[in-house]
């Protein structure tokens, strides 16, 4: 695999940490900015926001930029805005730079995820989509934790201000060796790719990849929640909680990148079918801080590893839209992200009960099987 999507993995592990940590930064935020706790954890919400609105936005908007001019761009402003909220005293402020990050992260995605399938040597293109999605998966082993830590020992600001410095090798690195050309601009149309995402086979794997990850972020934003309240564990305990999480995502990424070629094959069918028994039997374990921990972990495995399974196959049944399609796969996931937590809340707050938001994670993977039919879809070339 060339260096370079490396590189790219690197920013979006630093993007990634950034989407993320203002779950444990909530209490930290409000108390400074005086705001309600509920309006500091709406800055998650935002971000997803940011990210569905941004993606097909920055992904038309970059087309036809020089690629290496997109991803330095999107990723300065994303050092920026990062700063700018390090330094923000009012709550609003920091609120407008989280969208506005979300929509350049955004817009990095959507040139980072084509121009690293290119690079990938002829059937590694699923693991290169694989290696950039790793850097997620990274970022909630090691950069979540990372940042409740340093928020408690630093403040909330801090957190903000490693993610910028984070950025900055990959900054100088993307400089130097992202490739200089753009598309030709005749062999770009929009309305074509637009046409192409209306696919059948492109609009059922996209419904699969928000389900999925619905049900995994309904689980995954009230996880520390979980811990304290249901199983007792101390508070210190959440960081390690979230970091087996990532561990489990991480390994199902890698395993999924490296047996997954956009098709529907059987591990993923299969893994499919486990994820609505793994997260109810985390909702009957939950109570108890071994089972959780494990059960955690492999649900981070089979949620990951199926996304990044789903990602691939929309770049796989839409080669006719390479400027469109990551952005597209990158909205699927972010609308689970948002829909999934949201109706867990609602849901958590009429019956008092955290574990409910487990079990809307069983549902709606549940609803996922029904959709999970070969399509057999011609291969590109």
């Amino acid at each position: 695999m060339p260096l370079f999507v490396y590189v790219l993995g690197l920013a979006v592990f630093a993007q990634g940490t950034s989407e993320f940590m203002a779950s444990g930064l909530v209490p930290g935020i409000a108390g400074e900015l005086s705001v309600p706790v509920g309006a500091a954890a709406a800055l998650t919400s935002a971000y997803a926001v940011g990210m569905i609105v941004g993606a097909p936005a920055m992904a038309v908007l970059s087309a036809r930029w020089p690629r290496r001019r997109a991803l330095a761009g999107f990723l300065t402003a994303f050092v920026v805005v990062h700063v700018i909220g390090a330094v923000s005293t009012s709550f609003p402020l920091l609120f407008g730079t989280r969208i506005i990050a979300a929509i350049v992260n955004a817009g990095f995605l959507a040139v980072a995820m084509p121009v690293a399938v290119a690079l990938a040597p002829q059937g590694k293109q699923a693991r290169a989509t694989a290696v950039l999605l790793a850097g997620i998966t990274l970022s909630c082993v090691a950069g979540v934790p990372a940042g409740a830590v340093l928020g408690d020992l630093a403040g909330w600001r801090s957190a903000f201000w490693a993610v910028a410095v984070l950025c900055l090798p990959a900054l100088v690195l993307v400089f130097r060796s992202a490739p200089a050309d753009a598309a030709d601009s005749h062999e770009i149309s929009i309305r074509r790719e637009a046409r192409e995402l209306k696919a059948s086979p492109v609009r059922h794997a996209m419904i699969l990849a928000a389900l999925v990850n619905g049900a995994t972020f309904a689980t995954f934003a009230f996880l520390a929640v979980i811990a304290t309240d249901v199983a007792d564990l101390p508070a210190g305990a959440v960081s390690g909680l979230l970091a087996a999480f990532g561990v489990g995502a991480f390994i199902g990424v890698t395993v999924a990148g490296r047996k997954s070629d956009g098709e529907l094959k059987r591990g993923l069918v299969l893994a499919l079918c486990a994820l609505p028994v793994g997260w109810a039997v985390l909702a009957a374990t939950g109570a108890q801080p071994v089972a959780l921990f494990v059960v955690t972990t492999v649900q981070g495995g089979l949620s990951f590893g199926c996304g990044s399974a789903f990602v691939a196959r929309v770049m796989h049944v839409a080669p006719g839209a390479p400027t469109l399609g990551g952005s597209f796969a990158t909205v699927a996931l972010n609308t689970g992200a948002f829909l999934g937590p949201v109706l867990a809340g609602s849901v958590t707050e009429a019956t008092g009960d955290y574990r409910h938001a487990v079990w809307i994670s069983a549902a709606i993977a549940l609803v996922a099987l029904p959709l999970l039919r070969r399509r057999k879809v011609p291969r590109p070339g």
